[in-house]
């Protein structure tokens, strides 16, 4: 079978590389790409954005399967416009992709289908969400409706980091457009977690779990990023605990957005919140995270591209999936000055002595190859080191090896990955 993955960061290399091991694979392409992923695919110079030209690209070279990884192509209509040329996409339709691409949308669903979550308001005058924020005090959650590449929700600890989030969100001043609406959400306690089910648009088959880091800084502290690490599978999250958000929160969300036109396939992401009542959802993405997606991978052991065409195919009723009985750790190497302002173009040595750490695999998420065939950094989040151990500290400490044996004076990380759990 030949497959288009679509995407060039860190998710999409994890997910080429586990698609190159698949029997079914006669060739794979993948768009953008970047240097890591030019080593497992054939990586072809079109945006992962540019739906058009990358369904006319798979239609031309007749693929078998279009993978999308980010979530902005599927809100663009990607699976839409497959579906209209006859080809077959693993991802929802822009319909389902309201999921991720409005957060209102999402809470309405969740509120339809009796989803357990925070209390929420949405709000399209800010003087009227500065109003409740001082009504309901803080520590309270500001968020950004639209596409915000993961960035656009501030955990605000007093009333008036809340009301400044306001301000920079609907004067348009971060995220433009995403944030002309907010939701004012209730701060929920607990750990989060990262959930993932595959889904067919009627059943669904949990993945598995990960505990993503999102700030910046050693104990969660600093701005919030795309993500600074992962761990899989988090010692929280029971198989009971499974079991409950596949009944009452995965289930119950395909059965509402089927009743709505609009069924759901592809891989829904559930940010949890596990409190003292019980999980509680944070919120939906409809695609795989990343860098959870890479701590997934590396312990997955089931033919990937044979359960992304089952969800195609809506023949998940039966389907099960092995994962090997392995710890992952996910460390991400990111340019200095992220999730600010950083430079590009600095160079990247030492992988190949990275690589030789036993049960390591680096993920490239923002390289380029220079002219002289230097790797080079090209974005803010560069290199996923990702390990696999017997137990968790076994795939921490080879994580942070691979780490230290990687010479890039540019680049820094956190070094407490897993710490909640270790």
């Amino acid at each position: 079978m030949k497959v288009l993955v679509v995407g060039g960061g860190g998710r999409e290399h994890a997910l080429c590389w586990s698609l190159a091991s698949s029997p079914l694979l006669t060739r794979l392409w993948c768009a953008p790409g970047n240097a890591g992923i030019a080593e497992v695919a054939e990586c072809v110079p079109i945006g992962a954005e540019d739906v058009p030209a990358l369904v006319r690209f798979a239609r031309d070279n007749a693929a078998d399967l279009v993978v999308a990884g980010p979530e902005a192509p599927l809100t663009l209509g990607l699976a839409d416009a497959c579906a209209a040329a006859g080809l077959r996409c693993f991802g929802p339709s822009a319909a389902a992709a309201r999921l991720e691409g409005s957060k209102a949308f999402a809470r309405e669903v969740c509120a339809a289908a009796g989803v357990p979550g925070p209390r929420w308001r949405r709000f399209d005058d800010p003087a009227a969400a500065r109003a409740h924020i001082r009504a309901e005090g803080a520590p309270i959650v500001v968020k950004a409706d639209g596409l915000a590449a993961g960035k656009g929700v501030v955990v605000a600890a007093t009333v008036e980091e809340a009301e400044a989030a306001v301000a920079d969100l609907m004067e348009r001043r971060v995220h433009g457009a995403a944030g002309a609406t907010v939701l004012v959400e209730e701060c929920l306690a607990g750990e989060e977690v990262s959930f993932f089910a595959l889904c067919d648009g009627t059943h669904a088959v949990p993945l598995a779990a990960a505990q993503d880091h999102k700030r910046v800084g050693e104990g969660d502290t600093g701005p919030n990023t795309g993500g600074m690490g992962a761990y899989s599978p988090p010692p929280v999250f029971t198989e009971a605990l499974r079991d409950e958000v596949m009944a009452r929160i995965v289930r119950p969300t395909l059965a509402e957005m089927a009743r709505r036109g609009a069924p759901f396939r592809g891989v829904l992401f559930v940010g949890l919140m596990l409190t003292a009542e019980g999980p509680r959802l944070v919120e939906f993405n409809v695609r795989f995270g990343d860098p959870e997606c890479q701590a997934l991978m590396v312990r997955l052991r089931s033919d990937l591209l044979a359960a992304l065409l089952a969800a195609c195919d809506g023949e998940l009723a039966d389907f099960d999936l092995r994962w090997a009985p392995l710890h992952s750790l996910v460390v991400v190497m990111a340019a200095r000055g992220y999730p600010g302002a950083y430079a590009r173009g600095s160079e990247i040595r030492g992988l190949d002595r990275a690589a030789r750490v036993p049960g390591v695999q680096v993920f490239h998420a923002g390289t380029a190859r220079r002219a002289d065939g230097a790797l080079i950094a090209a974005g803010g989040r560069v290199l996923g080191v990702a390990a696999t151990g017997a137990t968790l500290r076994e795939a921490r400490d080879a994580a942070y090896a691979a780490v230290d044996a990687i010479d890039w004076p540019e680049g820094f990380c956190r070094r407490d990955i897993g710490w909640r759990a270790l």
